[in-house]
Parts: structure tokens; sequence; C-alpha cells
């Protein structure tokens, strides 16, 4: 499913946006090779401090699996300023019906083949259609993106082909880039839709998008909680857990714990509460 990051609510989704970094320095710099710049295991660059607008795919475990960028062609953006010699020497696009889409990839590692739910086929045509209709909402008539043949072959195979091109494809490092142009239509977008059998609404609610992220980063953290080693007060609590002989046992070994509940983080809390003689006994 589909949550839209822009300059607007930002602020709320700046967990997700981190999530999203991180998948695009695995996709773009450790699979790809590209030459891009990576920090702390994430991949951003100064294009992202414009306030564009981030297509980001939420899967229903809440992680972040596949995203997309739109920028205005009014301003800098990256066919203008990076790849600007695949123009020939013909000048950018400049409009404010004109997007730019880039730095679209997918989590191929935890996606599946094949088109059903949470494959790499779905998720990218759900990405696509969540772009068209939300740059369709917004006035936009066109998006021009920067892509490989490898991409144009994906474009032209899932009811998405681009209906022109700017300038020449041109070697860029390891991979040939060319410019596509894709008009933002109600044609194209159920191009994709019937390709890829998808028939509801694709966005998410904020709310939604929330509560699913959220989930997802409490369940890693209980994980990860689980392989850290117990302090003394914990070992004692789980010894006491696991040695208690009868339901009143194992409520006098809660209410102890709730008395100092304060020097425990909600996580340690479940993790202590997990062991298998407390739950037999509350069954």
């Amino acid at each position: 499913m589909i949550i839209v990051i822009d300059g607007i609510n930002q602020n709320k989704f700046e967990h997700v946006l981190d999530e999203m970094y991180k998948l695009r320095a695995r996709v773009f710099g450790d699979r790809l090779g590209w030459d891009v710049s990576i920090v702390d295991g994430r991949e951003r660059d100064h294009f992202d401090d414009l306030h564009p607008a981030h297509v980001v795919s939420i899967d229903d475990e809440g992680d972040v699996v596949g995203c997309m960028r739109l920028l205005q062609t009014t301003g800098p953006h990256m066919l203008s300023d990076v790849f600007h010699s695949i123009l020939d020497g013909e000048p950018p696009i400049r409009s404010a019906q004109v997007w730019e889409a880039t730095r679209f990839c997918v989590d191929t590692k935890k996606l599946g083949q094949g088109r059903r739910e949470n494959s790499v086929s779905y998720v990218t045509s759900e990405i696509m259609i969540g772009s068209f209709e939300y740059a369709k909402t917004a006035g936009v008539l066109d998006s021009i993106a920067v892509i490989d043949p490898v991409m144009n072959r994906v474009l032209q195979r899932s009811g998405n082909a681009p209906y022109d091109y700017l300038g020449t494809a041109k070697p860029m490092g390891k991979v040939v880039a060319m410019a596509a142009l894709m008009d933002c239509s109600d044609e194209r977008i159920s191009g994709v839709r019937d390709y890829a059998g998808i028939e509801h609404d694709v966005f998410l609610t904020e709310e939604k998008a929330l509560e699913l992220f959220e989930g997802a980063k409490a369940k890693q953290s209980a994980a990860n909680y689980d392989h850290q080693p117990l302090t003394q007060l914990e070992k004692y609590f789980v010894e006491q857990m696991s040695s208690a002989t009868s339901k009143t046992e194992v409520e006098s070994v809660l209410k102890l714990i709730e008395t100092i509940s304060d020097r425990f983080t909600p996580e340690q809390k479940t993790a202590l509460l997990r062991t298998p003689r407390a739950f037999a006994h509350e069954a």
C-alpha cells in the first residue's frame, strides 16, 4: 500500500523516510553499485532537501518495500543538473505540469517474483499507480524519468510504456541512461491496473500507515530485546515465573513486577511475561 510523504506531512513520517533511505542505499549502492552518496547506511542527495514527494510502499508487516521520488521541473532536478548530456544541448523541460520521477526502487530481497501481492512486479505497479494518481490529482500532465534500458523494458511490458524520449541514450558510469516521457492519464493508470490486476484504492491513510509502521518497529524492538543479555533483576523474575506452580504464585510475581515497573521499559515487561510457565498458568 502507498503513502505519499511530502513537505507538508514529512514531520509525521521521519522514521518511514529513514527506512526509505536505507532501502535506497541497499539497492543503489549495494546491489546496483551506483556512484551515490551513502552515509550511515542511508542514500540521499541534495534533491531530497527540496521537499519532493516520496511515494512509499509499505507492506502488511509495516516494512518499507519500495519508493519513488517526484520532483517539480521548475527548479533543480536530475535531468537538468546531473544528466543534462542526454538532452544533446537542448534545454530541459521547465513546467509546473511536468514532474520528474527518480530514485525508483523495490526491495527485491524481501519481495518474491510473479505478479501476486508482495511481489516485485505487484509493488512496482502499485508504486506507479500511486505516483500517477497523486500527480494527476495535483494537476500534473506528464512525468519525465531518467531510466536505463532494463527499466524501459519493464515499463513497456507492464502497460506503462513511455510515449516519447528526450535526447539520446548516454553511458552514465556502469549503465546507459535515457529520458522517458509518460503522460499522467486515466488510460495509462488503467493500463497499469489491468496488468497488475489492481482494482482497489492503493493509498493508505496517514493513520493506517503510522499504525503499520509503528507495529513493525515494536516487533523489531521486542525481537532485538530478546537477544540482549538479561540483567540480574530480569533473571530473577524469569526464574520466579518459571518456578511458579500455581496461579496465585504467578499473580504474586506479576504484582511485584508492576510494583517496580518504572525500572522496566514496556518491551522488557512484555518479555518477562512471555515465559512458557507464565503462559501455561494464565491459560
